[in-house]
């Protein structure tokens, strides 16, 4: 019993620094008012994602897969979901996968080549960040929405004498800062240098864009950009699919051992996503609704000067030392404000932040107590 206690010492130690510099995560309860899903669209515990899944365990469908896509796990729900997504994105393929992480990081792990190199926005999440470390490929990262940055990373890939195919690769929105890639500069670089560029529009999927198909919706169908919409967030179920080129899509199949050896998803969650596509194009009042707060987040912020209006339904408050961000959640969430803190090393150093999210699940009037609690407690 002694050597297990010795041996599991350097685990404790680990944990004991961690709490020493406010940084040991913990899971806690949901409380009081959301202000911290990304259900943006309150679609999670909507009665027409209830019925569907209802529906569909009613007429047969299995709670679980029971295997990989490759062998028995391949549901007719889950070819159903990728067909329909294929229309409604305007892609020529998508293939469905367990959770954005899972996606992300398959897809920059298998398709990058030996002799290609990824440059990532440096904060671009962290399933991107871990796929590229994963695969073949050279890797490096640009300055946050920088496309100057971008770019030089290309050159100096190209003056080594490289010949490979360059990917980039970055969030629509991101979802710590709320702020917007700029993807026209950035589709302009990725034709200029027969680049692939990689957009994770988890946090604009349902939220942006014609029937809610998010910000870079404009350029789904070009045979060198490849998107990644999640199911979890807006679409208020569990998932994600990747939407781009069909011959990228089969090599996926064929190439990607996260796909190849995994139990399929759900495909009561295929079935809760092909309802979630229907209601973003038969209800767009949600996502009018969203806009409406949004404007009344950003108005309430600035007037109380508690935060800095981020223009999406994320707003960062960012108060810089951790054991201050941590400290401001646990008060919130005493007076019925469900907000947590998020620090380093998810944001960068110096950045511990409340990231603040706007959903369907509360109203106007909450919005405005949320920012006066968070006025009063900032107050010196």
């Amino acid at each position: 019993m002694a050597l297990r206690a010795s041996g599991l010492a350097p685990y404790q130690a680990a944990l004991d620094a961690l709490t020493d510099q406010s940084r040991k995560r913990s899971l806690a309860p949901r409380v009081g008012l959301d202000f911290t899903s990304n259900d943006y669209l309150g679609l999670a515990a909507c009665a027409r994602l209830k019925a569907a899944v209802t529906s569909a365990l009613a007429r047969g469908t299995p709670v679980g897969a029971g295997g990989s896509r490759l062998l028995r796990g391949n549901a007719p729900e889950h070819e159903a979901l990728e067909a329909k997504a294929a229309a409604f994105f305007r892609a020529e393929r998508t293939l469905f996968f367990g959770s954005g992480y899972f996606a992300n990081y398959a897809v920059l792990s298998t398709l990058p080549q030996r002799d290609d190199l990824v440059v990532l926005d440096a904060l671009v999440h962290a399933s991107a960040h871990e796929g590229a470390r994963a695969g073949r490929a050279q890797f490096t990262c640009a300055a946050h929405n920088d496309p100057a940055a971008f770019e030089k990373a290309i050159q100096d890939f190209r003056g080594s004498g490289a010949r490979g195919r360059v990917w980039m690769a970055v969030e629509s929105l991101y979802s710590m800062d709320g702020d917007r890639a700029p993807l026209d500069e950035l589709i302009a670089l990725a034709d200029r240098h027969d680049a692939m560029l990689f957009i994770d529009e988890a946090h604009a999927t349902g939220v942006y864009g014609m029937d809610g198909r998010g910000l870079a919706a404009e350029l789904e169908g070009r045979e060198n950009v490849l998107t990644l919409h999640t199911c979890g967030k807006a679409l208020g179920g569990a998932g994600a699919l990747v939407a781009g080129p069909r011959v990228l899509c089969e090599f996926l199949i064929n190439r990607c051992r996260p796909f190849i050896y995994s139990t399929a998803p759900s495909p009561l969650m295929a079935a809760a996503a092909l309802e979630a596509l229907d209601i973003l194009k038969e209800e767009p009042e949600r996502r009018r609704r969203l806009a409406h707060l949004v404007g009344a987040a950003s108005r309430a912020a600035r007037a109380r000067g508690a935060a800095h209006p981020s223009g999406s339904q994320i707003l960062p408050v960012i108060v810089g030392e951790d054991g201050r961000a941590l400290a401001l959640a646990t008060a919130l969430r005493e007076r019925g404000f469900d907000v947590r803190a998020v620090r380093p090393p998810t944001v960068p150093e110096g950045t511990a932040r409340l990231r603040i999210s706007v959903t369907l699940n509360v109203d106007e009037a909450a919005i405005d107590a949320l920012f006066g609690a968070l006025a009063e407690l900032l107050a010196p």
